[in-house]
């Protein structure tokens, strides 16, 4: 088992050095963390020993060093907290706009409920460094400048309290797991091109520095654990880690400690209780997939209980439980399923192992695995596939979260589509809904908005997760659908483990599809314009028709307009954008196809001649299949009724 894991860890650590190869203009960083915790199950707290090989890769000397310790979110009073409280009176469409699963429950923890992490020192190199707090963020003052292209040892004594579950992390949330363990580690803030990222911790997600992490985790021995990593010492633990058939030989006295590394992630995370089940199966090339749950009667009932009276009358209490332990039994089948068509579309999973496991408060993902409340479809699949857009491409969440909460809710869509056959002509259309929707209220905000800055809840909700989406269809459409996922083939392929930009995903897509596109960003990311065209006129020239669009919005697009005769027949008519500077292939090529001028933004009409009478017509569409976020589809529309 230790020489397949090394060989394994050797494979992958010349797989990422290659990565970095072929990327040569943005450094990394690089951190290899090793940690010591002894957990105490009866105080809910812990103590940790934590040793940091720190590579600063570069051209900069660092005066200071950042932390994050995100559980001091957890205490009456703070950012999160007071942010939580805040946002909460705001009420649209008659509900206050808090993040549910927050609302005011941090301001009523008591002292044994908070979470908390302390630093009770910390060296660079032997030495002792200063240290300020600032909430969930520590400033450590160095003696000595950490300089280019160098590395330093970085030790720490600390210690936390887990809190009660508020959000992703905590112990003894609304299923009744023990603890889940997210969050749970003093971390090194990430420094990039654009500096130092010391985050504080109000409400949204992460951004971490890659690396390589050893953690040994001692624990009450009749706890379960599943996480990151691989574990190192599965004769020793057991419970469903060990080689079939082969003996478990377990420690004596009452604790265990569980041995883990995982090569080259940005974070780790770990769950126990010990009352999980633990299920693996085996897919290809001896990838494990795993899944950890527990069905606890009591939880899964007062979770019940509080579901609305619509919902009580299409099942039965014992329904509903029925259904939520069929769903965590099948799970692996599930994702042994869904994986075939993930790997061809998104890009091959490069590591040897992932687990699915009960905890948190809804989903929430992680390096090699995920926190999940419920083993539903949509969750599983959302969850897994942010491995992709987060856990290996790692964009900074706080400042694109919808290149990580589009683009995975974007592949969400797809993959569920294709595990219901393919039923669906538009799986994309509530996103679409969605982010129309938004457009068209008071409380629209550009994609550039920070993440934890956003006016209202529901304006990041949908800009991260619906918008994020629609920009993804949004490119099919004006690049075609064959070349977007060819796009996304090399976008993976040439920034996983390297923290890309909105630049960078557009500069993949302009190399593959030939066409400019940094006016689609500029539009649609940059600004919260709209698009809006119609058909304004039609009329007979010489024995053909002219066609008057338009622009009626504030965002330029390419069209495609459909036209149907009464003989039957259907002809398309494109009008590339003009600052595309060139033009999509055919999508349909059974279909005649005239491309026509490109339409100048500075426009707002356009006029095109089909070669046909008048009379002829039936019918003209633009966009016909809506695959762009139209604010007025009835304009887009014209029946003919001769």
């Amino acid at each position: 088992m230790q020489k397949s894991i090394s060989f394994l860890l050797f494979s992958f650590l010349m797989s990422s050095a290659f990565i970095l190869q072929a990327q040569p203009d943005r450094w990394q960083q690089k951190v290899k963390y090793k940690m010591d915790i002894n957990m105490d199950v009866q105080s809910n707290r812990f103590t940790g020993r934590q040793s940091l090989e720190y590579w600063n890769n570069s051209p900069d000397t660092l005066k200071v060093l950042y932390y994050h310790l995100y559980w001091n979110a957890f205490q009456p009073g703070s950012m999160m907290d007071a942010r939580s409280l805040e946002l909460g009176n705001k009420v649209i469409n008659g509900r206050n706009d808090w993040d549910g699963r927050v609302r005011d429950r941090i301001s009523k923890l008591t002292p044994d409920e908070i979470g908390y992490q302390k630093v009770m020192n910390l060296k660079m190199n032997g030495r002792i460094q200063k240290l300020t707090q600032y909430e969930t963020i520590l400033k450590v003052t160095l003696d000595k400048p950490v300089l280019p292209k160098s590395k330093v040892l970085l030790e720490m004594e600390f210690e936390a309290q887990v809190p009660v579950q508020i959000r992703r992390s905590g112990r003894d949330n609304a299923e009744g797991v023990r603890f889940s363990m997210s969050q749970w580690y003093p971390k090194l803030c990430e420094y990039d091109y654009e500096g130092w990222h010391p985050t504080p911790y109000v409400a949204r997600e992460f951004y971490g520095v890659w690396g390589d992490y050893e953690v040994n985790i001692k624990i009450d021995r009749n706890y379960i654990i599943g996480g990151t990593g691989y574990l190192q010492n599965p004769q020793e633990i057991g419970y469903g880690y060990e080689t079939p058939g082969m003996a478990v030989k377990r420690q004596e006295g009452k604790t265990l400690t569980w041995k883990f590394i995982a090569p080259n992630v940005h974070d780790f995370v770990w769950a126990a209780d010990p009352e999980y089940k633990h299920l693996t199966r085996t897919v290809r090339d001896g990838m494990v997939l795993h899944a950890f749950y527990k069905i606890s009667q009591k939880s899964l009932s007062k979770q019940y209980a509080e579901y609305s009276d619509r919902v009580k009358q299409r099942m039965t209490e014992a329904q509903f439980i029925s259904d939520y332990q069929k769903e965590w039994e099948t799970v692996l089948d599930l994702a042994e399923k869904a994986l075939p068509y993930i790997d061809k579309t998104f890009g091959k999973y490069p590591y040897k192992q992932y687990s699915f496991i009960q905890g948190g408060d809804g989903g929430m993902e992680y390096p090699m695995a995920t926190l999940l409340k419920g083993a539903g479809e949509g969750v599983v699949i959302h969850e897994w596939m942010h491995s992709w857009y987060q856990m290996m491409l790692g964009t900074n969440e706080s400042l694109y979260p919808w290149m990580d909460e589009g683009f995975t809710s974007y592949a969400e869509s797809r993959i569920n589509n294709y595990l219901a056959g393919g039923k669906d002509k538009f799986p994309h259309k509530g996103a679409f809904d969605s982010y129309i929707y938004l457009s068209k209220s008071d409380f629209n905000e550009p994609l550039t908005t920070h993440a934890d800055q956003y006016n209202t809840n529901m304006a990041y909700s949908i800009n991260a997760y619906s918008k994020g989406e629609v920009f993804m269809e949004q490119l099919g459409y004006i690049i075609g659908s064959e070349v977007r996922d060819q796009v996304l083939l090399e976008y993976f392929n040439k920034w996983r483990f390297k923290h890309p930009n909105p630049a960078d995903f557009i500069r993949v897509a302009e190399n593959v599809s030939g066409i400019q596109l940094d006016w689609y960003r500029t539009f649609f990311v940059n600004t919260s314009k709209t698009i809006d065209y119609g058909i304004d006129s039609l009329w007979e020239e010489k024995g053909k028709t002219k066609v008057r669009l338009k622009n009626n919005g504030t965002m330029p697009m390419p069209i495609d307009v459909d036209i149907q005769f009464k003989d039957g027949s259907r002809e398309q008519a494109y009008i590339p954008q003009y600052l595309m500077f060139g033009e999509k292939k055919n999508e349909e090529p059974s279909i005649k196809r005239t491309v026509c001028e490109p339409w100048k933004w500075t426009h707002p009409y356009y006029t095109f001649e089909i070669d046909r009478k008048l009379t002829d017509l039936k019918a003209l569409e633009i966009d016909s299949r809506q695959r762009t976020a139209d604010m007025e589809r009835k304009n887009n529309k014209l029946e003919l009724n001769w």
